[in-house]
């Protein structure tokens, strides 16, 4: 294999491969973020809802999507559902959704560290791969060195 051959095989590994895996590892971690956020957002709902404490039927507004709002009314604001993951909701009270919460961000967290040194590892694969591409084009660009001795 010549040279000019193993440059593009390190190239094409570099840009196909660890670019690859390195923007997939990013994109995972920001998701964990967003849905980290969601609970986050939630808990402070929950918080506000306890605050007020009443047993009376709430009246609020709820997001359809993109911006559409309705009105709605729930008729026992002394629990909430929360979404579990998988499809699946489940009906908490808001001592107990705030345990959930506490319990899901701190596993949430936990997989961004996971994803964050992932992405460290592939990251130093990147520059190992680049330290080697650089040190392949200085081999036969530099003229022969003289070997010293160091002992002498």
């Amino acid at each position: 294999m010549d040279r000019e051959e193993k440059i593009l095989n390190y190239e094409t590994f570099l840009n196909e491969k660890l670019r690859g895996d390195l923007k997939k590892i990013l994109d995972q971690r920001d998701k964990v973020y967003q849905e980290i956020s969601d609970y986050l957002q939630l808990k402070s709902v929950i918080e506000r809802l306890q605050e007020n404490e009443t047993k009376e039927p709430l009246k609020t507004r709820v997001d359809l999507g993109c911006n559409f709002y309705v009105q709605a009314k729930v008729p026992d604001p002394t629990s909430i559902f929360v979404y579990v993951g998988y499809g699946f909701y489940v009906q908490f009270t808001f001592e107990q959704a705030l345990k959930f919460i506490k319990q899901k961000t701190d596993l949430l967290t936990e997989r961004t560290e996971a994803l964050t040194k992932q992405s460290a590892v592939v990251k130093a694969n990147i520059k190992l791969v680049l330290e080697g591409l650089r040190e392949i084009h200085l081999i036969d660009d530099t003229p022969e060195k003289k070997q010293v001795d160091l002992f002498s």
